[in-house]
């Protein structure tokens, strides 16, 4: 059977596709209305509504059904310590290293330096859960 944490892998590749097809999507409509006006503004505003995209599909999808898409796929779900479903704060916040997708290497390094999972899920008390066990 597969680890927690290669299915937790799969799960962020997974995310990574489906925001990836939603910013294609939100580039092309983006595209039409803003082109006639000014073909280069698109790739101005991109850098700023890229991480407001990434925050809100990862914060709604955790917040809402409890776990992202790639998540679901991979019978994973985010849940806080004493088992409950994570409140905004907790899904805002341990979200936070995904805005660039980068980070979340940083937070995933630091964490398992200090022994912890992530730094930011210690933070705000929040685990994987297993669906499957």
């Amino acid at each position: 059977m597969v680890s927690v944490f290669t299915r937790r892998i799969i799960a962020y590749v997974l995310d990574f596709f489906v925001v990836s097809s939603f910013m294609w999507i939100v580039s092309y409509l983006c595209f039409l209305v803003i082109n006639p006006v000014d073909v280069y503004y698109v790739y101005q505003i991109f850098p700023v509504l890229v991480p407001i995209l990434i925050m809100a599909y990862f914060v709604a999808c955790e917040k809402i059904k409890g776990a992202t898409v790639g998540k679901s796929l991979m019978y994973l779900q985010v849940r806080s310590r004493n088992g409950a479903y994570i409140n905004w704060a907790q899904a805002i916040v341990r979200n936070l290293s995904k805005i660039f997708w980068i980070p979340i290497i940083f937070d995933w390094g630091i964490g398992k330096f200090l022994d912890k999972d992530r730094i930011l899920a210690y933070i705000t008390k929040t685990v994987v859960v297993d669906e499957l066990r």
